[in-house]
This record gives C-alpha cells, structure tokens and sequence, in this order.
C-alpha cells in the first residue's frame, strides 16, 4: 500500500493562492476603474480571461488538508465569474443593459464571495476585489412629456393609446427626419395637438427603464412602425377650418385595422 500522500504546508498553498489570484485581483480592479462603453468592456473581458486562467490554476494546486473544499469551491466560481464577466459585456446600440447592472445580477460575484470566506476562516488569504455593480433601474418620464418636440403650428391632433403592458415612445417623422417624439406610459392615452399638415411615419419603442442619454429603454425593448402613414391636413373651408384628428392604439385591438411592422433597432429614429 502506498504512502499517503504529505500534505502541502500551509505556507506554501497562501503562496500559490496569491500568485493565482494575483493577476485577477488587478484585472477587476481595472473594470472598477473603468468607463461605461468600449473601455469597460474590453476591461471585462480581460478580467474574463484572467478568471479562467485563476480556476486553472487552483484546479492544479495542492492544498492543505483543510483547505481542499473551500479551493474547489473557489475555482468553481472563478469559472462561472469569468462566463459572466464576458457575458456582462455591452452589445452597444439601443436597449443595452449596463455591464454593471448585469453583474450586479450574477450569482459568481456571491459565489466568489462565498468561497473566500471560507478560505480566510481557516487562516488562507484569498481576498479580491470584486468590481462595483448597479441594480436595474426603473427611470420613467411623465405621461405626455415631450421626448423631442419641433415646431408644431397645425391644427392636427393625435392620441396615443397604450395597452402594451409597458411604457412607449412614440416617434413621428417626414421622411427620416423626427418631428416629435411623447412618452406614453402603459395603461394610458395622450393627445399630441397643433400637428403640421404632412404624410407622417409613425414609429414607437416600448420597455423598461428610459434612459434619456441613450434616447432608448434599457430592458424589454421592441421597436415598430405602423405600416400606413399618418396623413394630417388643415386646409380653410367655407365658415371655418377643417383639420385631422386621429388615434393610434399600440397595442392589438378587436377591429383594429392598422397593421405594424418590426424595425431593426438601428434604422428606429432618434
């Protein structure tokens, strides 16, 4: 029967843990550091690297006797972080969740956590600094407010309803050029007057949370168009003015008869 094996000297695991660790330690501090776009992403994905290349590492280590749990655990979660760090990564364009939100989501940041506290509670170093997070916002603008609002001097009236399940922007054009952008919230109506005479595109974005830098929803977004334009006239007759009054309902309706189309988000007006 062979000799057990010895077992490694504390001295020397603390000494292999801190060199794995290491360089993943100064790869997310680099994404706490980071601004919000190309620089923290590429920063996430280094870190995503660095996360595996840390759980490969660990996974080879020998440890003390005491300690074999609390590194397997460790070497788990340091591969799940690195599948979140990359995942976390900005798509960019329209509807993009922030990087942080996401992780702020994740369960290996916990996970990470965890398992080096399991790790210092038997005298073993395994700290690192894990890159700050946000939680999901839920921003929303007044019912009827003005997202972008051009010279209107018509007499044209629009109403909006919204029955989608979520809030909207909706977004009138001449060609490809805004005239007028209103936030509608769910479950309610709003009534764009003094509308230009012209033919008019009718598009609208719904989601969750509005993030007005980015003129989009954050979460949950879909953008549409309704097929036919919106034709508004205001011409003189005979003892007065004649002008056009319509209602667009966002979502479907019994007898409805204007049919949409799904726009990719890039050709969606800002």
């Amino acid at each position: 029967m062979p000799p057990p094996t010895p077992s490694v000297a504390p001295d020397t695991y603390r000494k292999a843990l801190a060199n794995a660790l290491a360089p993943l330690d100064a790869a997310l501090r680099a994404v706490d550091r980071a601004h919000e776009g190309g620089s923290l992403d590429k920063a996430l994905g280094a870190a995503a690297t660095k996360a595996d290349a840390a759980a490969d590492a660990l996974q080879t280590t020998r440890t003390p006797d005491n300690a074999g749990t609390g590194n397997g655990q460790l070497a788990t979660a340091l591969r799940a972080l690195g599948q979140d760090l990359r995942s976390a990564r900005g798509e960019g364009g329209r509807c993009a969740t922030s990087p942080r939100v996401e992780l702020g989501a994740a369960q290996s940041p916990k996970s990470v956590e965890a398992a080096g506290r399991t790790l210092r509670t038997l005298g073993y170093d395994a700290a690192l600094r894990l890159p700050r997070t946000e939680r999901a916002q839920h921003r929303r603008l007044a019912n009827g407010a003005f997202v972008r609002d051009g010279s209107r001097g018509g007499l044209g009236r629009l109403t909006v309803n919204n029955g989608t399940g979520t809030d909207a922007v909706v977004t009138l054009t001449r060609g490809r050029r805004p005239a007028f952008s209103v936030y509608v919230r769910d479950g309610s109506n709003t009534t764009i007057r003094s509308v230009d005479s012209g033919a008019y595109t009718v598009y609208f974005t719904t989601g969750e949370d509005w993030n007005g830098a980015k003129s989009s929803f954050t979460r949950e977004c879909s953008f549409e168009k309704f097929d036919d334009k919106a034709n508004f006239r205001t011409v003189r007759v005979a003892g007065g003015t004649q002008y056009t009054v319509l209602t667009f309902t966002l979502n479907k309706v019994n007898g409805g008869n204007a049919s949409t189309s799904t726009v990719p988000p890039g050709e969606f007006p800002s």
